[in-house]
């Protein structure tokens, strides 16, 4: 478990570099505002499709191995950026893709916490394995300040540093479950997806819980400075303040999850997050307000994510490996598609306002969705364990 929480921490805390970031590589590239935001979603976008390769080798060589191999090429990456520095738009787009790698980190971590615990702790177990998503806390912390005193390209050099030191404990500590493992294909994850309507409701489902996470995550830096003003520190401080609250909020979600039920759970947070968004889209309270309703969001969502991971091994416990990539791809297409399209509706239409609406409404919508299915998925499901649905 150690093991795996680490791995992700820092997988995400890389993953998340760019973000933090963006005001001072977009000034110094001279980026528009559509252009930041594609540089920051790429990696979101990489990491999502890597994830189904990284889940196909982990199932083949484990979760172990896998890792590793991921953690080497990334500070691989990093350390040629360092050297070699970051210089146009197409070269900062090819280092987000090269990132993505530690975003794929999902497929990996989750299956090897997973596979040592029973059905009625998954919640739990996934909820502290994945709260390593609070390494986005630490790239929004830290590295906007050390690129103003140091550049954006000896961030990059640093930040191999704590890599370097997981991947010697990964290496020593990390061990897979003695549990059996099917190696899958491709052609085995597109029978998961074709007419089994309930991997498409988790897709979705985490599309928006994770997807709005990491969406957020990404382009809040971006927001607070050209919304208020922001100075780059000060907006990293205000998005690591966010990003603090939806990791811790992610085990804490399980838990909840575990003693009330995930649908109950997810279906509190798809309502709650709709709320705080339309405050933020009105802006209200100004700066402070619309960070603390930031903060609020992000929260909820970090819940929403425990919660789903709570439900995913109850129907899909042989397929644990396979469903997590599927899943966790659909979370950062979401994050992707909010990161970007976040960007495109501010330099269209000169306002943030109509992204924040329509994500409300994508809330609204998945609110009504499991309210439809949650009823079916208690009365088949009961027979299958002990977790509360």
């Amino acid at each position: 478990m150690l093991s795996a929480f680490l791995y992700f921490d820092l997988s995400f805390m890389v993953w998340y570099l760019l973000g933090p970031m963006q005001v001072q590589i977009a000034d110094a590239l001279l980026l528009d505002t559509q252009q930041r935001a594609l540089m920051v979603a790429v990696p979101i976008l990489c990491g999502a499709v890597l994830r189904l390769f990284l889940g196909l080798l982990a199932d083949r060589i484990g979760a172990k191995r896998t890792g590793l191999l991921a953690q080497a090429l990334v500070i691989g990456a990093l350390l040629v950026a360092w050297r070699l520095g970051v210089h146009s738009f197409g070269q900062v787009l090819l280092l987000g893709l090269a990132l993505g790698v530690a975003g794929a980190s999902f497929a990996v971590a989750l299956p090897l916490a997973s596979r040592w615990y029973p059905p009625e702790h998954q919640g739990t177990a996934m909820g502290i394995a994945g709260a390593g998503n609070s390494g986005t806390v630490l790239a929004a912390l830290f590295a906007p300040a050390l690129a103003a005193a140091l550049g954006f390209r000896n961030v990059f050099g640093l930040a191999c540093i704590p890599l370097v030191a997981v991947l010697v404990v990964f290496a020593l500590c990390a061990k897979d479950a003695p549990v059996p493992v099917a190696r899958k294909r491709l052609r085995d994850y597109a029978q998961v997806l074709v007419g089994n309507r309930d991997s498409w409701w988790f897709m979705c489902f985490y599309a928006i819980t994770f997807g709005g996470f990491a969406g957020f995550a990404s382009a809040l830096p971006g927001y607070f400075h050209d919304q208020f003003g922001f100075e780059p520190r000060l907006a990293g401080w205000a998005t690591a303040a966010c990003v603090l609250a939806g990791s811790v909020m992610r085990p804490v979600g399980g838990v909840i999850a575990d003693r009330i039920g995930g649908t109950r759970t997810l279906l509190a947070v798809y309502l709650s997050v709709a709320g705080l968004v339309a405050g933020a889209a009105l802006g209200l309270g100004g700066a402070v307000g619309v960070v603390a309703l930031f903060v609020l969001t992000l929260l909820c969502l970090g819940a929403g994510n425990g919660a789903v991971f709570q439900l995913v091994p109850q129907r899909f416990g042989r397929d644990i490996g396979l469903m997590t990539g599927l899943i966790g791809m659909a979370g950062g297409v979401g994050g992707f598609l909010l990161a970007a399209g976040l960007g495109v509706v501010k330099q269209q239409s000169g306002s943030y306002a109509p992204g924040l609406w329509l994500f409300v409404a994508i809330s609204l919508a998945a609110w009504t969705l499991l309210w439809s299915v949650k009823q079916q998925w208690r009365s088949q499901w009961l027979a299958l364990g002990a977790a509360r649905i």
